[in-house]
């Protein structure tokens, strides 16, 4: 087909996942401009289905170049790893974190190999991967292993913003770390090379000119001091660095406006200082319309931006509005495979 083919993983098998997969899926079934293939156990995805009671086919293929069967039909890239008897729902378990970790792993092989335009990530279960032997803290870091980088980063979209067209991006200097470690990570160096990086993806993504935010870490931006020193000892020498180099960044900017102003079309990127800082600003605003881009590596990877609700899965209750913009995007984004594939490549 002359349209994008997507390998959508179902993440952790007894989550949500196969459910919202099911969903996006089954909605977009007979639209033949892009094609989606979930990767995961044909066990798992037909037991979604059940669990959804959808009136839809699941189909089998072993080839990531099938031509789409048309409505009513979601095909399936059957991994065969959790066999006939399944994991319950909502249970850690690690066989399904092995399926996880194989889904993703399959994928992101075909990716490699272009047979497919990208990923399109379910939410996992961290402590199951571990259990089945991951070292890695996440689905970036992992991403990075199998593509052979060894710098990722993560940048939010937020696809409904107050400006029609307009998708702010966020960027984070820190992820995975408690707050306590996060703010002595943070230095004029290491900030100056988050800048950049951002800078890169925003072009990379499509952004010919690219305006970037730096948020600032303390109360009203430190008030020249007097709250924290990090914007006058790191952060703001990092951004004049920045513009020394040619690049359009603002900030330190308070953290309690930045993000309306990025909302608004002032600007293209903001750079969050740390996990929390940059998510909830986007999750409070859109939640389903935000999601998640994984930068840094050779292959297009687009992501839910929320965890596998073991609490309701099984049930049919989970909203699929989160991937299904993962999907999108991921649609939206595939004509820059090739620029990602050069930027990124290691």
């Amino acid at each position: 087909m002359s349209g994008p083919v997507l390998a959508v993983t179902v993440g952790d098998p007894v989550g949500i996942g196969p459910e919202i997969v099911a969903r996006t899926l089954a909605e977009f079934s007979g639209d033949d401009s892009h094609h989606g293939i979930a990767v995961g156990d044909l066990g798992v995805m037909r037991r979604a289905v059940k669990a959804l009671g959808l009136d839809i086919e699941v189909r089998e293929v072993r080839s990531w170049d099938t031509e789409p069967a048309g409505e009513g039909v979601i095909d399936v890239y059957d991994i065969a790893v959790l066999g006939s008897v399944l994991p319950e729902w909502g249970v850690v378990d690690a066989r399904a974190g092995r399926a996880a970790i194989t889904s993703i792993e399959v994928a992101t092989k075909a990716a490699l190999a272009g047979q497919v335009s990208g990923i399109v990530t379910g939410p996992i279960n961290k402590e199951a991967i571990w259990a089945a032997g991951s070292e890695h803290l996440g689905h970036t870091e992992m991403l990075g292993a199998l593509t052979g980088v060894s710098q990722q980063d993560t940048m939010f979209v937020v696809r409904n913003t107050l400006v029609p067209g307009h998708h702010l991006k966020i960027f984070f200097a820190t992820r995975h770390l408690s707050l306590r470690k996060a703010l002595d990570k943070i230095n004029r160096s290491g900030q100056l090379e988050s800048i950049k990086r951002a800078g890169t993806a925003l072009r990379v993504f499509g952004t010919t000119n690219p305006r970037l935010a730096v948020a600032a870490i303390n109360p009203h931006g430190g008030e020249n001091g007097a709250f924290g020193d990090e914007e006058i000892v790191h952060l703001a020498p990092a951004c004049a660095d920045a513009r020394a180099l040619g690049m359009d960044v603002s900030g330190p900017i308070p953290a309690d406006s930045v993000f309306h102003h990025g909302l608004t079309g002032r600007y293209d990127g903001i750079l969050s200082q740390y996990h929390d800082q940059g998510h909830i600003a986007a999750k409070t605003f859109d939640f389903d319309g935000t999601i998640s881009v994984t930068v840094g590596v050779p292959i297009l990877r687009t992501s839910v931006d929320h965890g596998t609700a073991f609490d309701i899965a099984g049930t049919g209750r989970a909203d699929h509005g989160t991937m299904k913009s993962a999907y999108l995007a991921g649609v939206e984004y595939s004509p820059f495979v090739d620029a990602i594939r050069a930027e990124y490549q290691p």
